[in-house]
């Protein structure tokens, strides 16, 4: 039996389902809710007494920032650099790390759900998930961005990461970092991976290639993904089509 839990965090929908011996266990799910709020507390950029939007008007520096914050921007200037600059936490002067929090967060706020032994649970957020199903696997659909009724392909995972980028649902946020201006040629790009903080950086910054996302994320170590093109055409990356 399959148990499920959705609450609202962070300004999008999380959900978590948990089967095996703890299927029942309600405090893993309360420990998942308190790390996402302290995490929107910290990183929020709509929160104007949060870490994040004093540091970005300068009120402190980042010396005086609590150590999550310099973990999430070391990993924003890892994928800045491994991106070749598309894509980055630094825009026109201003701050928003939100490209590394959400998969960042929900990779830490799984810890609870790693300790309950004899259970398999997806964590999910946004869309964004961390699996593990020793039991069996958990099957993820891939959304058509073209078509939001419409899955385009299924995938098993049984411990790991699956993480998409696109517009369909919260319009246009992704840019070139290098040019300002967002992609046209791709419509979502969805990256499986051993941990969500990478499979979410990658599946932005592989979206925000362009043209050369598929080329850019087959170059990835440990990635496969979908990318889905803007004319509806699909490129399977590393492993075999899903």
């Amino acid at each position: 039996m399959i148990r499920r839990h959705v609450e609202h965090v962070m300004g999008m929908p999380v959900s978590l389902a948990l089967r095996g011996r703890h299927a029942d266990d309600t405090a893993a799910w309360e420990q998942v809710l308190a790390e996402l709020r302290h995490v929107d507390a910290v990183f929020s950029t709509y929160r104007p007494e949060s870490v994040i939007s004093r540091l970005g008007r300068g009120e402190i520096t980042e010396d005086e920032c609590p150590p999550e914050v310099h973990e999430v921007l070391a990993l924003a200037r890892r994928a800045e650099r491994a991106s070749g600059g598309a894509f980055s936490a630094w825009r026109d002067g201003a701050l928003d790390p939100s490209g590394v929090v959400k998969g960042w967060a929900v990779e830490r706020a799984a810890a609870p759900l790693s300790a309950l032994a004899d259970t398999d649970f997806c964590l999910s957020a946004g869309g964004d998930m961390v699996c593990r199903g020793l039991e069996q696997p958990w099957r993820i659909g891939i959304e058509d961005p073209h078509d939001h009724t419409r899955v385009l392909a299924t995938l098993d995972v049984r411990v790991g990461a699956v993480a998409t980028s696109g517009t369909s649902r919260r319009g246009q946020h992704i840019a070139d970092a290098r040019t300002g201006r967002p992609p046209t040629a791709v419509a979502s790009v969805t990256v499986v991976a051993g941990r969500l903080t990478w499979a979410d950086i990658d599946a932005t910054a592989a979206y925000a290639q362009g043209a050369d996302a598929a080329a850019w994320l087959g170059h990835r170590v440990g990635r496969t993904g979908l990318v889905v093109w803007a004319d509806g055409s699909t490129t399977t990356v590393g492993g075999t089509a899903p």
